[in-house]
């Protein structure tokens, strides 16, 4: 097994300068190679993707808002000006913590002084891990290209459809997102927006009344984790959509042509996961303690016990706050998670004393319902409507890697809010499966009147 060598000839780097090896370049990872610029420690990346990808936003992606390369920025380019930085593309198998050691997917291994494990969660599916092949989840751009081509793909039929198959083409477009958090409440109204509003200037045998969107949420209300006020609120404003919202819906099973709701078949034309997730795999690989959802409980400095140079930020920790509820898997956390983790590493390298236990400052929660409906918690205030969509829009292209970023991102919603166009309806990686199907034109049912 070979040893992967950092150094870069180029750079003043020297072998005796302390090495911190960072695995994953979401928030959490880059929040602490910002913080360890200027160290004196040699830093490595590592992650199996080329690009930091704003994943708050991949919803949009998915529904045709933004295109992919709105939301994601090369890893290399973020770190360009960080002179003892170096990024490097593989994956993370395993950690031997008594050697200090990463092992890669590649079959070499990667020697470290600190390491700082920021990887993430993945989509958990509740011991039904055959339901994601039909209804999959979006934590990647290959996920949300995926569920746009497959709503796009299901306008496309419907508008072919002959017109002795009209049952078949109620089918055709009926959408169904599962979960009622934060995402699937956006999920769902953007997809009502793009199908209801959009796609009617495209096609001309479909209208907005042809499409159904129906939310399923196991629990008495949406957003659970907001006050019951703003799950109200956001239930009120998916219905004013459109969207069928269902509240205590025991999803029993999922298929290529639908979904199982309270014993009841639903067939649908795409299903989208937004009901769980779990954490990466990074407690098994440093035989750390683990809460329920595989998430790493740290100690206060976000250290694992037992390993004081390995530190664990973002989704894959498990820590409190001061009052004891968890602290929330959400950008804005993994970021404080990560800039902490960073200072503390800092501080060690310098000899000085580490700053104290992490706290994370609460600065609000915010959720959107479609074209300028949102909501916001910020503990004694509560917005809806347009005032919180405005707070949500302005928050997240704030956050937002690079200035073109979110310059771009602006001009497109502001474009998208006025003329209710989206730039990014492409349908991308079709196969002959996807084209079979369309009938001729004679077979076209007749045009709607329009004008």
């Amino acid at each position: 097994m070979s040893t992967i060598d950092t150094l870069d000839p180029r750079r003043n780097l020297s072998r005796a300068e302390p090495h911190v090896v960072i695995v994953g370049a979401g928030f959490g990872g880059l929040a602490a190679a910002r913080a360890l610029r200027g160290s004196g420690a040699r830093v490595t990346i590592v992650d199996r993707q080329n690009h930091h990808l704003f994943q708050p936003l991949l919803y949009q992606v998915a529904t045709a808002g933004l295109s992919p390369a709105d939301i994601a920025a090369p890893i290399r380019s973020v770190v360009a000006r960080h002179e003892r930085t170096q990024v490097l593309l593989d994956e993370v198998t395993g950690v031997d913590a008594a050697a200090r050691r990463v092992r890669l997917a590649s079959g070499a291994t990667l020697a470290y002084d600190h390491l700082v494990v920021a990887t993430g969660a993945r989509h958990s599916y509740f011991g039904n891990d055959a339901w994601e092949e039909h209804a999959p989840g979006i934590k990647t751009i290959d996920d949300a290209t995926r569920v746009r081509r497959d709503v796009l793909l299901a306008l496309e039929r419907a508008e072919t459809e002959r017109q002795e198959d009209l049952p078949r083409r109620a089918e055709h477009i009926t959408f169904a997102v599962i979960g009622g958090g934060p995402t699937g409440v956006e999920m769902a109204g953007a997809i009502a927006e793009l199908t209801r509003h959009a796609a009617e200037m495209d096609f001309r045998h479909i209208t907005r009344n042809c499409v159904r969107i129906v939310l399923v949420e196991a629990g008495p209300r949406l957003l659970a984790t907001f006050p019951e006020s703003l799950g109200v609120a956001a239930k009120r404003s998916l219905e004013e959509l459109g969207v069928d919202v269902r509240l205590d819906g025991r999803v029993t099973d999922v298929t290529a042509d639908g979904l199982t709701v309270n014993g009841a078949f639903l067939p649908t034309a795409a299903t989208i996961w937004a009901a769980g997730v779990q954490a990466s795999p990074a407690a098994r690989w440093l035989d750390a303690p683990a809460d329920r959802a595989g998430r790493v409980l740290v100690q206060p400095d976000l250290s694992v016990p037992g390993l004081p140079d390995v530190f664990v930020v973002g989704d894959t920790a498990s820590i409190s706050r001061a009052d004891g509820r968890p602290v929330p898997g959400i950008a804005p956390a993994a970021k404080q998670q990560g800039r902490h983790v960073g200072r503390v590493i800092a501080a060690r390298i310098a000899g000085r004393p580490t700053p104290g236990p992490f706290r994370y400052r609460d600065w609000g929660s915010l959720a959107t319902v479609g074209r300028s409906h949102a909501v916001a918690d910020f503990g004694s205030i509560r917005l809806t409507g347009l005032p919180a969509w405005l707070l949500w829009s302005t928050a997240h292209i704030y956050f937002l890697v690079d200035f073109r970023s979110r310059f771009v991102v602006g001009v497109n919603w502001l474009w998208s809010y006025v003329t209710f166009r989206r730039g990014a309806r492409l349908i991308t990686g079709l196969g002959s499966a996807d084209r079979a199907g369309a009938a001729p034109d004679a077979a076209l049912p007749p045009l709607r009147q329009v004008g």
